[in-house]
Protein backbone atom coordinates (compact mmCIF):
# COMPACT_ATOMS: atom_id res chain seq x y z
CA UNK A 1 0.00 0.00 0.00
CA UNK A 2 2.81 2.42 0.92
CA UNK A 3 4.49 1.73 -2.44
CA UNK A 4 1.29 2.48 -4.34
CA UNK A 5 0.86 5.75 -2.44
CA UNK A 6 4.43 6.82 -3.22
CA UNK A 7 3.97 5.91 -6.90
CA UNK A 8 0.76 7.94 -7.03
CA UNK A 9 2.46 10.91 -5.40
CA UNK A 10 5.35 10.69 -7.88
CA UNK A 11 2.97 10.64 -10.83
CA UNK A 12 1.04 13.59 -9.38
CA UNK A 13 4.29 15.55 -9.01
CA UNK A 14 5.22 14.76 -12.61
CA UNK A 15 1.77 15.90 -13.69
CA UNK A 16 2.44 19.38 -12.23
CA UNK A 17 6.00 19.78 -13.51
CA UNK A 18 6.15 21.13 -17.10
CA UNK A 19 9.76 19.88 -17.34
CA UNK A 20 8.71 16.31 -16.60
CA UNK A 21 9.24 13.93 -19.55
CA UNK A 22 6.08 12.11 -18.43
CA UNK A 23 4.02 15.27 -18.65
CA UNK A 24 5.48 16.36 -21.99
CA UNK A 25 4.87 12.91 -23.39
CA UNK A 26 1.28 12.89 -22.14
CA UNK A 27 0.50 16.29 -23.67
CA UNK A 28 2.16 15.33 -26.94
CA UNK A 29 0.26 12.05 -27.07
CA UNK A 30 -3.17 13.63 -26.72
CA UNK A 31 -2.36 16.36 -29.24
CA UNK A 32 -1.21 13.70 -31.70
CA UNK A 33 -4.24 11.49 -31.18
CA UNK A 34 -7.00 14.11 -30.88
CA UNK A 35 -5.51 17.16 -32.58
CA UNK A 36 -7.44 20.32 -31.75
CA UNK A 37 -9.97 18.24 -29.79
CA UNK A 38 -7.26 17.41 -27.23
CA UNK A 39 -8.48 20.15 -24.87
CA UNK A 40 -11.31 17.79 -23.91
CA UNK A 41 -8.73 15.68 -22.08
CA UNK A 42 -6.11 18.29 -21.20
CA UNK A 43 -8.49 20.76 -19.58
CA UNK A 44 -11.93 19.41 -18.77
CA UNK A 45 -12.75 22.60 -16.85
CA UNK A 46 -13.63 24.20 -20.17
CA UNK A 47 -16.82 22.17 -20.10
CA UNK A 48 -17.82 24.05 -16.93
CA UNK A 49 -18.03 27.29 -18.90
CA UNK A 50 -20.36 25.65 -21.38
CA UNK A 51 -22.49 24.25 -18.56
CA UNK A 52 -22.69 27.69 -16.95
CA UNK A 53 -23.57 29.69 -20.06
CA UNK A 54 -24.79 27.34 -22.79
CA UNK A 55 -28.38 26.82 -21.65
CA UNK A 56 -28.79 30.52 -20.90
CA UNK A 57 -27.69 31.47 -24.41
CA UNK A 58 -29.99 28.85 -25.91
CA UNK A 59 -32.94 30.18 -23.94
CA UNK A 60 -32.35 33.77 -25.05
CA UNK A 61 -32.29 32.80 -28.75
CA UNK A 62 -29.98 35.64 -29.85
CA UNK A 63 -29.31 36.62 -33.45
CA UNK A 64 -25.66 37.48 -32.75
CA UNK A 65 -23.42 35.97 -30.08
CA UNK A 66 -20.35 38.04 -29.20
CA UNK A 67 -17.64 35.79 -27.71
CA UNK A 68 -15.30 37.62 -25.37
CA UNK A 69 -11.76 36.26 -25.91
CA UNK A 70 -10.59 32.66 -26.30
CA UNK A 71 -12.25 31.02 -23.29
CA UNK A 72 -15.73 32.05 -24.44
CA UNK A 73 -15.10 31.22 -28.10
CA UNK A 74 -16.04 27.55 -27.79
CA UNK A 75 -19.05 28.31 -25.59
CA UNK A 76 -20.40 30.74 -28.17
CA UNK A 77 -19.54 28.55 -31.17
CA UNK A 78 -21.35 25.54 -29.76
CA UNK A 79 -24.42 27.63 -28.93
CA UNK A 80 -24.47 28.93 -32.51
CA UNK A 81 -24.14 25.39 -33.87
CA UNK A 82 -27.09 24.23 -31.74
CA UNK A 83 -29.22 27.16 -32.90
CA UNK A 84 -28.44 26.53 -36.56
CA UNK A 85 -29.25 22.84 -36.14
CA UNK A 86 -32.74 24.00 -35.13
CA UNK A 87 -33.04 26.15 -38.24
CA UNK A 88 -32.26 29.52 -36.67
CA UNK A 89 -29.94 32.01 -38.39
CA UNK A 90 -27.35 33.08 -35.83
CA UNK A 91 -24.06 34.91 -36.30
CA UNK A 92 -20.89 34.61 -34.21
CA UNK A 93 -18.51 37.49 -33.45
CA UNK A 94 -15.20 36.53 -31.88
CA UNK A 95 -13.56 39.31 -29.88
CA UNK A 96 -9.88 38.26 -29.73
CA UNK A 97 -7.97 40.11 -27.02
CA UNK A 98 -4.79 38.03 -26.97
CA UNK A 99 -2.35 36.25 -29.25
CA UNK A 100 -2.79 33.02 -27.37
CA UNK A 101 0.44 31.26 -28.48
CA UNK A 102 2.37 34.18 -27.00
CA UNK A 103 0.50 34.52 -23.72
CA UNK A 104 2.05 33.73 -20.36
CA UNK A 105 0.08 30.78 -18.90
CA UNK A 106 -2.45 31.71 -16.22
CA UNK A 107 -1.17 29.37 -13.52
CA UNK A 108 1.22 26.47 -13.05
CA UNK A 109 -0.71 23.69 -14.83
CA UNK A 110 1.46 22.73 -17.84
CA UNK A 111 -1.61 21.45 -19.70
CA UNK A 112 -3.46 24.77 -19.59
CA UNK A 113 -1.67 26.51 -22.44
CA UNK A 114 -1.69 23.68 -25.02
CA UNK A 115 -5.33 22.99 -24.12
CA UNK A 116 -6.36 26.60 -24.68
CA UNK A 117 -4.45 26.82 -27.95
CA UNK A 118 -6.17 23.67 -29.22
CA UNK A 119 -9.54 24.98 -28.06
CA UNK A 120 -9.07 28.25 -29.92
CA UNK A 121 -7.90 26.48 -33.10
CA UNK A 122 -10.95 24.22 -33.10
CA UNK A 123 -13.48 27.04 -32.99
CA UNK A 124 -11.76 30.04 -34.65
CA UNK A 125 -13.13 29.06 -38.03
CA UNK A 126 -16.71 29.27 -36.75
CA UNK A 127 -16.58 33.05 -36.41
CA UNK A 128 -18.59 35.05 -38.94
CA UNK A 129 -16.62 38.14 -37.95
CA UNK A 130 -13.55 38.74 -35.80
CA UNK A 131 -12.68 41.92 -33.94
CA UNK A 132 -9.37 42.51 -32.20
CA UNK A 133 -7.34 45.20 -30.49
CA UNK A 134 -4.46 46.05 -32.85
CA UNK A 135 -3.38 45.74 -36.46
CA UNK A 136 -0.42 43.60 -35.42
CA UNK A 137 -2.70 41.11 -33.67
CA UNK A 138 -5.04 41.09 -36.69
CA UNK A 139 -2.10 40.04 -38.88
CA UNK A 140 -1.18 37.19 -36.54
CA UNK A 141 -4.76 35.91 -36.27
CA UNK A 142 -5.09 35.75 -40.06
CA UNK A 143 -1.79 33.90 -40.33
CA UNK A 144 -2.55 31.46 -37.52
CA UNK A 145 -6.17 30.62 -38.27
CA UNK A 146 -6.59 31.31 -41.99
CA UNK A 147 -9.59 33.51 -41.26
CA UNK A 148 -12.12 34.21 -43.98
CA UNK A 149 -11.68 37.95 -43.56
CA UNK A 150 -9.28 40.31 -41.86
CA UNK A 151 -10.29 41.11 -38.27
CA UNK A 152 -11.69 44.56 -37.59
CA UNK A 153 -9.61 46.56 -35.11
CA UNK A 154 -11.58 47.98 -32.18
CA UNK A 155 -9.25 49.72 -29.74
CA UNK A 156 -9.43 49.35 -25.96
CA UNK A 157 -10.19 53.03 -25.61
CA UNK A 158 -11.79 54.69 -22.56
CA UNK A 159 -15.28 56.14 -22.35
CA UNK A 160 -15.07 59.92 -22.35
CA UNK A 161 -18.71 60.97 -22.14
CA UNK A 162 -21.91 60.04 -20.39
CA UNK A 163 -23.09 60.30 -16.82
CA UNK A 164 -20.56 59.55 -14.06
CA UNK A 165 -20.92 56.19 -12.37
CA UNK A 166 -20.64 57.76 -8.94
CA UNK A 167 -21.22 61.15 -7.35
CA UNK A 168 -18.02 60.79 -5.32
CA UNK A 169 -15.29 63.31 -6.14
CA UNK A 170 -12.23 62.12 -8.04
CA UNK A 171 -9.50 61.19 -5.54
CA UNK A 172 -6.43 63.41 -5.54
CA UNK A 173 -3.37 61.31 -6.39
CA UNK A 174 -0.96 63.90 -5.02
CA UNK A 175 -2.82 64.12 -1.74
CA UNK A 176 -2.80 60.31 -1.48
CA UNK A 177 0.96 60.32 -2.10
CA UNK A 178 1.49 63.17 0.33
CA UNK A 179 3.29 65.40 -2.18
CA UNK A 180 2.80 68.90 -3.52
CA UNK A 181 2.28 70.12 -7.09
CA UNK A 182 6.01 70.49 -7.82
CA UNK A 183 7.00 66.90 -6.96
CA UNK A 184 7.31 64.71 -10.09
CA UNK A 185 5.27 61.49 -10.11
CA UNK A 186 5.71 58.53 -12.48
CA UNK A 187 2.52 56.46 -12.46
CA UNK A 188 1.79 52.89 -13.45
CA UNK A 189 -1.86 51.82 -13.55
CA UNK A 190 -3.05 48.25 -14.00
CA UNK A 191 -2.19 44.65 -13.23
CA UNK A 192 1.05 44.05 -11.34
CA UNK A 193 3.17 41.05 -12.32
CA UNK A 194 6.86 40.35 -13.04
CA UNK A 195 6.38 40.42 -16.82
CA UNK A 196 4.90 43.92 -16.48
CA UNK A 197 8.40 45.10 -15.55
CA UNK A 198 7.52 47.34 -12.59
CA UNK A 199 10.79 46.52 -10.86
CA UNK A 200 12.65 48.87 -13.19
CA UNK A 201 10.64 51.80 -11.81
CA UNK A 202 11.92 50.94 -8.33
CA UNK A 203 15.52 50.21 -9.31
CA UNK A 204 15.76 53.60 -11.03
CA UNK A 205 14.79 55.64 -7.96
CA UNK A 206 18.34 56.19 -6.62
CA UNK A 207 19.25 57.67 -10.01
CA UNK A 208 16.13 59.84 -10.27
CA UNK A 209 16.24 61.89 -7.06
CA UNK A 210 12.98 63.54 -6.12
CA UNK A 211 10.84 61.33 -8.37
CA UNK A 212 7.96 59.50 -6.72
CA UNK A 213 6.37 56.32 -8.08
CA UNK A 214 2.63 55.70 -7.83
CA UNK A 215 1.50 52.12 -8.46
CA UNK A 216 -2.25 52.08 -9.04
CA UNK A 217 -2.90 48.37 -8.65
CA UNK A 218 -5.60 46.03 -7.43
CA UNK A 219 -3.13 43.77 -5.67
CA UNK A 220 -1.13 45.92 -3.24
CA UNK A 221 -0.95 42.95 -0.86
CA UNK A 222 0.41 40.53 -3.45
CA UNK A 223 3.83 38.99 -3.00
CA UNK A 224 5.13 40.79 -6.09
CA UNK A 225 4.00 44.27 -5.02
CA UNK A 226 5.18 43.74 -1.45
CA UNK A 227 8.53 42.75 -2.92
CA UNK A 228 8.69 46.02 -4.87
CA UNK A 229 7.98 48.02 -1.73
CA UNK A 230 10.61 46.06 0.20
CA UNK A 231 13.16 46.67 -2.54
CA UNK A 232 12.43 50.40 -2.42
CA UNK A 233 13.16 50.31 1.31
CA UNK A 234 16.50 48.58 0.64
CA UNK A 235 17.37 51.35 -1.79
CA UNK A 236 16.47 54.04 0.75
CA UNK A 237 13.46 55.17 -1.30
CA UNK A 238 10.53 53.69 0.64
CA UNK A 239 9.00 57.14 1.14
CA UNK A 240 8.88 57.65 -2.64
CA UNK A 241 6.83 54.57 -3.55
CA UNK A 242 3.05 54.62 -3.12
CA UNK A 243 0.57 51.81 -3.76
CA UNK A 244 -2.84 53.25 -4.58
CA UNK A 245 -6.19 51.50 -5.13
CA UNK A 246 -8.21 51.43 -8.31
CA UNK A 247 -10.81 54.15 -8.88
CA UNK A 248 -14.13 53.84 -10.79
CA UNK A 249 -13.57 53.46 -14.53
CA UNK A 250 -14.83 56.94 -15.38
CA UNK A 251 -12.48 58.52 -12.82
CA UNK A 252 -9.32 56.87 -14.15
CA UNK A 253 -8.34 59.62 -16.60
CA UNK A 254 -8.78 62.61 -14.26
CA UNK A 255 -7.13 60.64 -11.45
CA UNK A 256 -4.05 59.94 -13.59
CA UNK A 257 -3.88 63.48 -14.97
CA UNK A 258 -2.13 64.90 -11.90
CA UNK A 259 0.94 62.70 -12.52
CA UNK A 260 3.87 63.78 -14.67
CA UNK A 261 4.60 60.66 -16.70
CA UNK A 262 2.74 57.42 -17.44
CA UNK A 263 4.94 54.34 -17.54
CA UNK A 264 4.42 51.05 -19.42
CA UNK A 265 7.59 49.01 -18.75
CA UNK A 266 6.43 45.60 -19.98
CA UNK A 267 8.88 42.91 -21.06
CA UNK A 268 9.29 41.33 -24.48
CA UNK A 269 6.68 38.58 -24.67
CA UNK A 270 5.08 37.64 -27.99
CA UNK A 271 1.70 38.80 -26.73
CA UNK A 272 3.11 42.10 -25.46
CA UNK A 273 4.52 42.95 -28.88
CA UNK A 274 1.08 43.28 -30.45
CA UNK A 275 -0.77 44.90 -27.54
CA UNK A 276 -2.26 48.38 -27.49
CA UNK A 277 -3.39 48.19 -23.90
CA UNK A 278 -6.03 50.33 -22.23
CA UNK A 279 -3.58 52.22 -20.05
CA UNK A 280 -1.84 53.58 -23.18
CA UNK A 281 -5.05 55.38 -24.12
CA UNK A 282 -5.91 56.32 -20.54
CA UNK A 283 -2.50 57.97 -20.16
CA UNK A 284 -3.09 59.74 -23.47
CA UNK A 285 -6.45 61.16 -22.39
CA UNK A 286 -4.80 62.24 -19.14
CA UNK A 287 -2.37 64.10 -21.44
CA UNK A 288 0.63 62.42 -19.85
CA UNK A 289 3.95 61.97 -21.58
CA UNK A 290 4.42 58.20 -21.91
CA UNK A 291 7.56 56.17 -21.21
CA UNK A 292 7.09 52.75 -22.79
CA UNK A 293 9.39 49.81 -23.42
CA UNK A 294 10.27 48.96 -27.01
CA UNK A 295 7.51 46.43 -27.56
CA UNK A 296 6.36 46.58 -31.14
CA UNK A 297 2.89 48.13 -31.27
CA UNK A 298 3.08 50.63 -28.40
CA UNK A 299 6.70 51.52 -29.00
CA UNK A 300 5.99 52.25 -32.65
CA UNK A 301 2.91 54.28 -31.72
CA UNK A 302 4.80 56.46 -29.23
CA UNK A 303 7.58 57.07 -31.76
CA UNK A 304 5.10 57.95 -34.50
CA UNK A 305 3.09 60.41 -32.41
CA UNK A 306 5.94 61.87 -30.38
CA UNK A 307 3.90 61.64 -27.18
CA UNK A 308 6.63 59.93 -25.21
CA UNK A 309 9.96 58.14 -25.04
CA UNK A 310 10.72 54.51 -25.86
CA UNK A 311 13.37 52.59 -23.93
CA UNK A 312 14.90 49.15 -24.33
CA UNK A 313 12.88 46.74 -22.18
CA UNK A 314 14.64 45.75 -18.94
CA UNK A 315 17.49 48.20 -19.64
CA UNK A 316 17.83 50.35 -16.52
CA UNK A 317 20.18 52.89 -18.09
CA UNK A 318 17.86 53.46 -21.02
CA UNK A 319 14.81 53.71 -18.76
CA UNK A 320 16.52 56.41 -16.70
CA UNK A 321 17.40 58.25 -19.92
CA UNK A 322 13.78 58.15 -21.10
CA UNK A 323 12.35 59.42 -17.81
CA UNK A 324 14.91 62.19 -17.57
CA UNK A 325 14.10 63.31 -21.13
CA UNK A 326 10.39 63.54 -20.35
CA UNK A 327 10.86 65.35 -17.05
CA UNK A 328 13.26 67.82 -18.66
CA UNK A 329 10.74 68.98 -21.28
CA UNK A 330 7.22 67.69 -20.54
CA UNK A 331 5.53 70.36 -22.68
CA UNK A 332 7.15 68.92 -25.79
CA UNK A 333 5.32 65.62 -25.29
CA UNK A 334 2.05 67.06 -24.00
CA UNK A 335 1.85 69.35 -27.04
CA UNK A 336 1.04 66.32 -29.20
CA UNK A 337 -2.41 66.11 -27.62
CA UNK A 338 -3.13 69.75 -28.49
CA UNK A 339 -1.61 69.61 -31.96
CA UNK A 340 -3.39 66.39 -32.98
CA UNK A 341 -6.87 66.40 -31.42
CA UNK A 342 -7.99 63.75 -33.90
CA UNK A 343 -5.87 61.23 -31.99
CA UNK A 344 -7.78 61.66 -28.77
CA UNK A 345 -11.08 61.59 -30.64
CA UNK A 346 -10.16 58.32 -32.33
CA UNK A 347 -8.93 56.90 -29.02
CA UNK A 348 -12.36 57.03 -27.34
CA UNK A 349 -14.84 54.24 -26.83
CA UNK A 350 -17.49 56.41 -28.47
CA UNK A 351 -15.50 56.38 -31.73
CA UNK A 352 -14.61 52.70 -31.44
CA UNK A 353 -18.24 51.76 -30.72
CA UNK A 354 -19.15 53.09 -34.17
CA UNK A 355 -16.70 50.61 -35.68
CA UNK A 356 -18.15 47.74 -33.67
CA UNK A 357 -21.67 48.81 -34.65
CA UNK A 358 -20.59 48.55 -38.28
CA UNK A 359 -19.53 44.94 -37.72
CA UNK A 360 -22.91 44.06 -36.24
CA UNK A 361 -24.76 45.90 -39.01
CA UNK A 362 -23.04 43.89 -41.72
CA UNK A 363 -23.95 40.64 -40.01
CA UNK A 364 -27.52 41.64 -39.26
CA UNK A 365 -28.65 44.38 -41.66
CA UNK A 366 -32.21 44.30 -40.34
CA UNK A 367 -30.97 45.56 -36.98
CA UNK A 368 -28.70 48.28 -38.35
CA UNK A 369 -29.19 51.78 -37.02
CA UNK A 370 -31.77 53.41 -39.31
CA UNK A 371 -30.93 56.48 -41.32
CA UNK A 372 -32.86 59.64 -40.46
CA UNK A 373 -36.47 59.19 -41.54
CA UNK A 374 -36.12 55.45 -42.09
CA UNK A 375 -38.46 52.99 -40.33
CA UNK A 376 -37.13 51.40 -37.11
CA UNK A 377 -35.51 47.96 -37.16
CA UNK A 378 -37.25 44.80 -36.04
CA UNK A 379 -37.46 44.99 -32.21
CA UNK A 380 -37.11 41.20 -32.00
CA UNK A 381 -33.48 41.28 -33.14
CA UNK A 382 -31.22 40.41 -30.25
CA UNK A 383 -27.54 40.43 -29.40
CA UNK A 384 -25.89 38.61 -26.54
CA UNK A 385 -22.27 38.70 -25.42
CA UNK A 386 -20.73 35.46 -24.13
CA UNK A 387 -18.13 36.55 -21.62
CA UNK A 388 -16.49 35.42 -18.43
Amino acid sequence: MALRVRQTESLAAARLDPRSPVERLTIGFWLKVLGDRAWRVLNRNLWDWDSAYGKVIDRLEPDIVHANDFRMLGVAARSVRRARAKGRKVKLVWDAHEFLPGIRPWGSDPRWHPAMCAYEREYAGDADAVVTVSEALADRLVERHGLRGRPTVVLNAPITGGEPSTSDPVPDMREMCGVGPDTPIAVYSGAAAPQRGLDIMIEALPRLPGLHVALVVSSAGSEYVRGLVARAAELGAADRVHTLPYVPFDQVVPFLATADVGVIPIHHWPNHEIALITKFFEYSHARLPIVVSDVEAMGDMAKATGQGEVFRAEDLDDYVRAVEAVLADPRRYRAVYDDRPELLHEWTWEAQAEILDGVYSKLLPSAARPAPGAPPADPDDQLIGAQD
